[in-house]
């Protein structure tokens, strides 16, 4: 898979996490309820989890995306290795 396209997958597993918690009128309502929590809170309680179980694999895809970038633009797989400290 080309780094273009893990780049926009990570984008893609990123932006729930960024646009749900700007929907507000979709959560902004105390029915249905929880264990007695209102739909507010329960609905923030779960977009925590579902950001975190979203943000592991798009920080593991990114570390991937980075890695094939540096060897398309001839630099080390990791950074820090010989060539990078010939460029300081």
């Amino acid at each position: 898979m080309s780094a273009r396209r893990l780049w926009t997958l990570v984008g893609v597993l990123l932006a729930p996490a960024v646009l749900l918690p700007l929907w507000v009128s979709y959560y902004n309502r105390e029915d249905p309820t929880l264990l007695g929590f209102p739909s507010f809170y329960w609905f923030q309680f779960l977009l925590i989890v579902v950001s975190v179980a979203l943000t592991w694999p798009a920080f593991l895809l990114s570390q991937r995306a980075e890695r094939l970038d540096r060897v398309r633009h001839g630099l080390p797989a990791e950074p820090g290795g010989p060539r990078d400290q010939e460029r300081r």
